[in-house]
């Protein structure tokens, strides 16, 4: 069984196509730390709205469970969900535990597989006004017990975090430029 979920989540980890990264701030055996971060050409309030009211409209369907981003929400309150419903189907992806609007949403819970593996972690989205625009920041720690070699996961998973950034940031370029 644990090999099955170590193959399972690397094929979800491995979907992702390469994007430009900041780098793993750190790994592990049992736990890692990831950080990403872009630069957008919107005010952080804007920024911040489109994560939370726009999730489905940037986050890329194939790191959804059921394939549908648009079944995607966030509840910008303390307890609130990071929620993907889709009929009798419902995962509760992480909690938020933290809000402070327009600078700082941190969530509790593992993404993914890493959920399944029984790992937890901590997730933030900040945002900071720089040159015009914003600098959004994805921060990514999670780690606890596991058999196998998290270390082995590190790479693909900043990939990913990159992806999902990634995501918001080119939503966020576009509504700049009056796309949307």
């Amino acid at each position: 069984m644990r090999g099955l979920v170590l193959r399972a989540a690397l094929v979800f980890f491995a979907v992702a196509p390469p994007v430009a990264k900041a780098g793993i701030v750190d790994q592990a055996a049992n736990g890692f730390t990831v950080e990403n971060s872009q630069w957008v050409p919107t005010d952080p309030a804007t920024s911040w709205k489109a994560l939370v009211d726009d999730v489905g409209k940037w986050w890329p369907a194939d790191h959804t469970w059921w394939g549908d981003a648009s079944k995607l929400s966030i509840s910008q309150k303390a307890g609130g969900c990071f929620c993907e419903i889709d009929g009798a189907r419902q995962a509760w992806h992480m909690t938020v535990v933290f809000v402070d609007p327009g600078k700082t949403m941190r969530m509790s819970g593992g993404l993914g597989p890493l959920q399944g593996m029984g790992l937890g972690g901590a997730l933030e989205w900040r945002f900071a006004e720089e040159k015009g625009g914003t600098r959004i920041t994805l921060w990514y720690r999670a780690g606890g017990y596991t058999p196998d070699d998290l270390g082995k996961f590190v790479p693909v998973i900043d990939q990913v975090q990159g992806l999902q950034l990634g995501g918001l940031a080119d939503y966020l370029r576009k509504q700049g430029a009056g796309q949307l």
